[in-house]
């Protein structure tokens, strides 16, 4: 394709996530839904889009070149297969969690890439304006050699028997929640800000007796040269900001020369070292979309990699260290000790 080209999208999934999926790729102006498949074909109706029953029915009817997967881990890898086997789909962005397993994931990657299809993990949280603010001070030197980095996740939306039941009931009965469905998020984004851990230790709990997964705990993360970050995690908790779903917490990143602070309205500050006052680097604003329009900005970064030729993150093989990691974490905190040998991705 050319950068003078339209990428013909097709979504597969309708459920509570997909709203932002769908308003993402209508404020793309190379791009053109033209379908939803959702196994309840009412739901897919409702979008006003093109609609249908089966993923089969709608490769056949669409050609589409682009497939957006948005639908649970346990659909994945057939969805893969059979958008693989239509022979249109040149692109895939399949929703996190990848798949239901680190072997599942590999295998799905496999045959995407024996078939020369990009597949690309909608992993989005680093595609937030924050983190890449604070990667740039990074990389322009601002904070000098980065020595810490920490992330206080704070939903505010686990407590009492009605946790998660208004917007994402299925929370209730994962058997891992903290980690696998949100603080994966922070996995990558610590990558994406500091590189590949080395080592990572967890300490993991569940404070809500009517859920079934961890909801709040620890991970401490290892980088070369003494390099710590820490994620502290816990979704009964909240934090200061005018809509908890912004930035979902509180970071600081701390340096020899200076310090990165980000609050929950989205707002970076600098503060130099030695000094009290810090300057703004990002002001909060009123985001589209999610949580800073990172589903937006995901969406717009994977159209430039495919009509303009620049480079895609989030790529499947580089994902499967993300999954690596994931479990060992939860290997981490079921044995107390510090994980070393992990990325086997």
């Amino acid at each position: 394709m050319n950068s003078t080209d339209t990428i013909r999208v097709a979504c597969l999934g309708a459920g509570y996530f997909s709203r932002f999926h769908f308003d993402g790729w209508r404020r793309i102006e190379r791009t053109e839904i033209v379908g939803v498949a959702n196994r309840e074909i009412g739901k897919a109706r409702d979008t006003g889009l093109p609609a249908f029953a089966t993923l089969e029915e709608m490769l056949s009817a669409t050609r589409p070149d682009l497939l957006d997967i948005i639908t649970p881990p346990e659909t994945h890898l057939e969805a893969i297969r059979t958008a693989l086997s239509a022979g249109c789909v040149r692109t895939i962005i399949c929703q996190k969690p990848f798949c239901r397993s680190l072997e599942e994931a590999r295998q799905a990657t496999d045959l995407a890439e024996a078939a020369g299809v990009d597949l690309v993990i909608h992993e989005n949280f680093r595609f937030q304006p924050w983190y890449r603010v604070m990667r740039e001070a990074i990389a322009e030197g601002l904070v000098g050699d980065v020595l810490q980095l920490t992330f206080r996740l704070r939903t505010g939306d686990g407590q009492g028997p009605a946790a998660y039941l208004d917007r994402q009931p299925y929370f209730q009965t994962m058997p891992r929640l903290l980690i696998h469905e949100t603080g994966v998020h922070w996995i990558d984004t610590f990558r994406f800000l500091l590189g590949e851990p080395e080592a990572v230790y967890a300490d993991l709990r569940r404070l809500n007796p009517v859920i079934r997964g961890e909801d709040a705990g620890y991970i401490i993360f290892d980088y070369p040269g003494g390099v710590r970050a820490l994620f502290d995690g816990n979704r009964l908790l909240d934090h200061s900001s005018d809509s908890g779903r912004t930035t979902f917490g509180e970071a600081l990143l701390e340096g020899t020369r200076g310090t990165l602070t980000l609050d929950g309205d989205g707002r970076v500050l600098m503060r130099t070292f030695g000094t009290r006052d810090a300057h703004e680097l990002l002001a909060p604003r009123d985001w589209p979309g999610f949580a800073g329009d990172c589903v937006h900005a995901l969406m717009q970064h994977v159209v430039k990699g495919v009509l303009d030729g620049t480079p895609l993150e989030n790529r499947a093989r580089d994902y499967l260290k993300v999954i690596a990691t994931e479990q060992a974490v939860y290997e981490a905190s079921r044995t107390g000790c510090k994980i070393r040998e992990f990325i086997r991705a």
